[in-house]
This record gives structure tokens, sequence and C-alpha cells, in this order.
């Protein structure tokens, strides 16, 4: 019989400063990130901008077609490039702060007005590039140049959806729900379809929980569970990806799920919803999509008010429900190791 393994310790999830930045260099700059979808960045000079775990970034498509990713900060005193979510520039991203203009493969076009220097070269001042990959019309980032390539990491869904393309897919609402919890409190949430009997009395009613299964492939976890109704919300098949994305996958479209957290203590949902031209997300998916993510909310922000108590350290993981629990901690654990 094979035991029980021990979850990490509760010390890993509290409001630490110093754990957070540890975090944010060891997992989050070193994977590749759930960055939007390309319907915003179709055009040469179109740009989006994203924070993620306190990172500023942006993507952009150049005037050949190349869709780049750049630290959203500017070399001369870190000014933002960008004043919104997103938008259009005619071929310079142009400082907000003191007007360097840049081109959009990230070369320093010109440092207004600097003066005179005998040691500044603009060509060693242009962008701080990160790493893009696009799949299925998605886009991902990744910080650091030493991450695998993103068809490495996702190899285990793309088998699985079998050529399933949402790149003609659209936008169509984005929501954000705001938590009090550390983010890994809400992905070993999303990991483990243990708690829905208990917590998810409509998605219970959709789904036969009894037999929900986790299956983890690589740095993927693949959920399924068999569907109790006619014309059911979703498809019965759920994704995650190493360490923060999720992929809901319903019948005309998919909503993705960046787990995005926006401090050492603070959590933030980004809902994505997806559909074809001329689809609207339904109110039946829509319903049920806020009654889960309010159940959600509610039991792991009183899950972390149990952590931070001081009375809770160690537990142990069930491995008929927990596998994809027990595979995330230890995937933190080597990333925190080194």
């Amino acid at each position: 019989m094979t035991s029980a393994p021990m979850t990490l310790p509760a010390a890993l999830y509290r409001n630490d400063p110093d754990q957070w930045a540890k975090e944010r260099n060891a997992i989050f700059a070193r994977s590749w990130q759930l960055f939007g979808h390309e319907s915003a960045v179709r055009e040469p000079g179109q740009w989006r901008a994203e924070t993620i775990a306190g990172y500023p970034l942006l993507v952009v498509r150049g005037q050949d077609g190349v869709l780049r990713g750049f630290h959203n900060v500017c070399r001369h005193r870190a000014g933002p490039l960008t004043d919104s979510e997103q938008g259009r520039c005619d071929g310079l991203l142009v400082c907000r702060y003191h007007g360097w203009a840049y081109t959009l493969d990230g070369r320093l076009r010109a440092a207004r007005d600097f003066g005179p220097s005998t040691d500044f070269d603009p060509r060693d001042y242009g962008l701080i590039p990160v790493q893009t990959a696009h799949w299925r019309g998605l886009i991902f980032v990744a910080i650091s140049p030493e991450v695998a390539p993103f068809v490495d990491w996702v190899a285990p869904l793309d088998r699985r959806l079998e050529g399933r393309d949402w790149g003609r897919l659209e936008v169509r609402l984005v929501r954000h729900h705001p938590m009090d919890c550390n983010w890994k409190t809400y992905v070993e949430n999303y990991l483990e379809g243990y708690h829905v009997p208990s917590i998810h009395p409509s998605l219970d009613a959709e789904i036969d929980a009894s037999r929900y299964s986790v299956t983890m492939d690589g740095l993927v976890a693949i959920h399924e569970a068999p569907l109790r109704q006619e014309n059911p919300v979703y498809e019965g098949l759920w994704a995650w990806l190493w360490p923060n994305t999720g992929f809901n996958i319903y019948g005309l479209g998919l909503m993705m799920e960046r787990m995005g957290p926006i401090g050492p203590g603070r959590t933030r949902l980004d809902y994505i919803y997806l559909m074809p031209e001329g689809v609207e997300v339904s109110p039946e998916t829509l319903v049920l999509s806020d009654a889960v993510t309010s159940e959600d909310v509610e039991i792991v922000q009183a899950v972390q008010a149990n952590l931070d108590a001081g009375v809770y350290d160690v537990g142990r993981l069930s491995l008929r429900h927990e596998g994809a629990v027990a595979a995330f901690q230890g995937f933190v654990r080597q990333a925190l190791e080194g």
C-alpha cells in the first residue's frame, strides 16, 4: 500500500513578502504564462499590456507581422510605455514619462532631447524582451529565456484536443475575481474534484462527481467527469497547465482562467470567455460559472484564514482524489529548491 503524501507546510502559504519574491523569480519568471488571445493583436502596430505576478509586460505585432513580447518598462528611468490594456501605435512605442521611442522590434529609436554623451550608445538600451508563443489562438509569454519551448509544456493537452483550433474564436467577455488568499491555495482547489459534492451543488447536479478524475501528464492535469444532464453547460473536460492556467471547455467555446497572484496574500482570477463570431456567452454558462466561482472563493478564503491562524502545519493528501495536488506541490518544492 502506498503512503499518503504529506502536504507542503502552511508557512509557504502565508502573507510573507520574502516568500512571494522567491516565487516570482523561481516560478512565474520561469514558466509559461497565459497572456491573452491573438484577436487583440492581429494587425501591425496593435499591442496589449498585462501585469503578471508583478511583471509589467506587453506584446506587439510588428510591421513584419511578427508578434514580440517585452517588459513594459522604458530603459531610461523605468517609465511605462502604455496607458491602457490595449491599443495601436504607428510604428513606435513611446514612453509616457520622457518620450523615449522604441521600434516595434524593441530597438531604441530616439532618446528625446537627451543631449550629447561620450558613453551612451542607444543600441545598448533596447527594450528587454520576453519569450512569446501562440498556440490555438492563445498567446503565452515566458520571462526567462531558459524556459523550455511552449510546445513541450503543452504537448499532453495538444494530443488530447485532437486538432481543435481556437484561433477563430473571439474574446466575448472578461471578468476579474479578486480573492484574499495565496495563489497556491486556489490552484490546489482547482486541481481536485474531491470537494465538488460538498461545495458545488449546481456543478454536482451537472456532473457525476463520484467518477471525477484528474490525470497528470507532464505539466498538464486533465480533468474529466461524466455528465448527468442533456445539453450541459460544460463538456465534462477541464485542463490545467503549470503553474496557474486553467482551460474550461464549453460546447461552442471555452473560458481561459489565469490564477494570478497580485501579492503575497492576494490572488485575482482572470476569466477570458472565448466564443465564435456572433455567438454570445449563454446566460446558463454565466449563472453556473458565477455560482461555482462564488463557492470556490468563499471556501479558499476560509481555508486561507485557517492557514494563517497558525494552528495547522501539514496534512495528508488522498491518493484517490488529490494526486494532482501532490504533483503541484512537488513542482512548487522543486522550483523553490532550484
